[in-house]
């Protein structure tokens, strides 16, 4: 109810007190969608802060508001110098305005995510805080004044139609109004609580509650009151503050839980993907088998061949198929089948000890989960953001890459950004066996194919990564575009040479149209 009518209306009485006869001498904005407006008074500096974002519309008064250094901006700056005449509340409207002199006015429309800050010269909108709601800019203030009827007889005439009526109340008023049971009464006693319900809001008790988004601000009592207040302005302040705090709150909770999550599903992940890979491998004895049969069989094989069939003494007798390389002799074979054997223990040791350490692991990352989950504070928060080194993965998701990435048939294509970003991905984010490519004799990216272990380069890939080397270089709108290609070994950078200038000792050079 920070935005509601009635509250507001309560606002601007106190504001009257306030700001009256004082001038103001800053506005000025440092975040997106909140102004800050500093007056002098009597009793010193006092501020208004809008806060008028989308999904949370709300004005703070601060006892003081340091202005940063940097990233402030002055706006309105018609206003400074002008004193406050009054504060003009507009009838049934979530509106109210400062009536400065020299002819000017801000109007404080709090319309939820349609919130805005209007600065009008006479009755004339001039500027306004949010510039994308440029309806704003047709504004009459007469219009924001709403008449309703508050008498009895049209309180029983609109009884199908109450809460349309009295749009003033808002969905908390009639929640609230629901709960006595309003709508199973008589008329009569609908009225009694209406008007009840009236008297109340012209001179409420202002109260922070625990709601669903975490902290609630309301005219009207409830259930769950943190604090109560009879001032208005001390009220919405410390509402603000508190809706803040929440905020920060629960959206770091839950970025610190994101973070712990994705690392449990990802040991989880290599737990389950590795523990079939080890099934795989102890149920699969083939090559010790292979090995032993061949060993018992050696003056029974005819060399040069490429199959061999042989009785499998551990398996009832049966034939079991062996291939050969026919260029080696028996026991050559057995050989290579013993080492593929002792390599597959190997793999075993290792996947099983890689596994129990992932265990270990995703065992800390569920005992760190549960501690975050019992956190009551942001600063808990932070301080097991920081002990848990969660802080440090999103720095490191901030890190810009100097290439972009295109996956094509399987193979990772890198194209560098700029000239700077070029020796990055040459120097640093490539190997000897990697493929390099470049516009010939122009300027423009690098491109470079990564390798794959005992796969060569495919035509296809070597042809669209020389089409991206041609787009994204000075011959981007040619029809046919010549393209280095060699290994990366054969590209090297000169002590002082410009950034992205490379030296090509060997290269084939490919005809190609450019494409992105």
């Amino acid at each position: 109810m920070h935005n509601n009518y009635y509250f507001l209306r309560q606002v601007t009485r106190a504001l009257t007190g306030r700001l009256t006869g004082s001038m103001v001498s800053q506005c000025f904005s440092q975040h997106a969608d909140e102004l800050i407006l500093q007056f002098e008074t009597p009793a010193g500096p006092y501020f208004i802060r809008a806060t008028l974002q989308p999904d949370f519309c709300c004005l703070a008064f601060p006892a003081d508001f340091k202005r940063a250094r940097k990233n402030s901006i002055d706006l309105f700056q018609e206003v400074i110098g002008c004193r406050v005449v009054s504060v003009r509340p507009f009838l049934n409207d979530r509106s109210f305005s400062l009536e400065l002199d020299r002819g000017h006015s801000l109007i404080f429309k709090m319309h939820g995510h349609r919130a805005n800050i209007i600065l009008l010269n006479g009755l004339t909108p001039t500027k306004i805080f949010r510039n994308h709601l440029v309806q704003d800019f047709h504004l009459s203030p007469d219009a924001l004044n709403k008449p309703i009827d508050f008498s009895k007889e049209a309180f029983v005439t609109n009884q199908q139609n109450l809460e349309r009526c009295y749009f003033t109340f808002g969905k908390p008023v009639w929640a609230y109004l629901t709960s006595l049971g309003f709508y199973s009464k008589s008329i009569d006693e609908k009225w009694l609580l209406f008007t009840q319900l009236l008297t109340q809001l012209e001179d409420p008790t202002y109260h922070l509650l625990h709601d669903q988004d975490g902290v609630g601000f309301s005219l009207l009592p409830g259930k769950e009151i943190l604090k109560s207040f009879t001032d208005p302005l001390t009220a919405v302040t410390e509402f603000f503050t508190l809706h803040n705090a929440t905020a920060a709150y629960r959206s770091e909770k839950k970025q610190a839980v994101k973070a712990l999550q994705t690392r449990i599903d990802h040991a989880d992940g290599y737990i389950q993907r590795n523990t079939v890979k080890l099934n795989e491998i102890e149920s699969d004895n083939r090559f010790s088998i292979w090995a032993d049969l061949l060993m018992a069989n050696l003056t029974n094989i005819t060399g040069g061949v490429e199959v061999v069939e042989l009785p499998n003494f551990y398996n009832n007798n049966l034939p079991e198929r062996i291939r050969l390389k026919k260029e080696l002799s028996i026991q050559k074979n057995a050989a290579i089948y013993y080492r593929k054997a002792k390599n597959r223990e190997l793999e075993i040791k290792k996947l099983t000890e890689g596994i129990a350490a992932k265990k270990q692991q995703a065992e800390i990352f569920k005992n760190q989960l549960a501690e975050l989950e019992r956190a009551h504070s942001l600063q808990d928060i932070r301080q097991l953001t920081k002990k848990f080194g969660l802080n440090r993965e999103e720095k490191e998701k901030k890190v810009s890459l100097p290439y972009r990435e295109v996956d094509y048939c399987g193979f990772k294509i890198r194209v560098g950004k700029n000239a700077q970003s070029n020796d990055e991905l040459t120097q640093k984010f490539s190997y000897k066996d990697d493929l390099w490519l470049h516009a010939k004799d122009v300027s423009g990216s690098h491109v470079v194919i990564k390798s794959q272990a005992g796969k060569p380069f495919p035509k296809p890939v070597i042809e669209r990564a020389a089409q991206l080397a041609a787009w994204y270089s000075k011959r981007k709108t040619d029809s046919l575009c010549p393209v280095t290609v060699t290994q990366r070994k054969y590209v090297r950078k000169r002590k002082g040479d410009p950034p992205g200038t490379v030296v090509v000792e060997r290269e084939e050079v490919l005809l190609v149209e450019p494409k992105p």
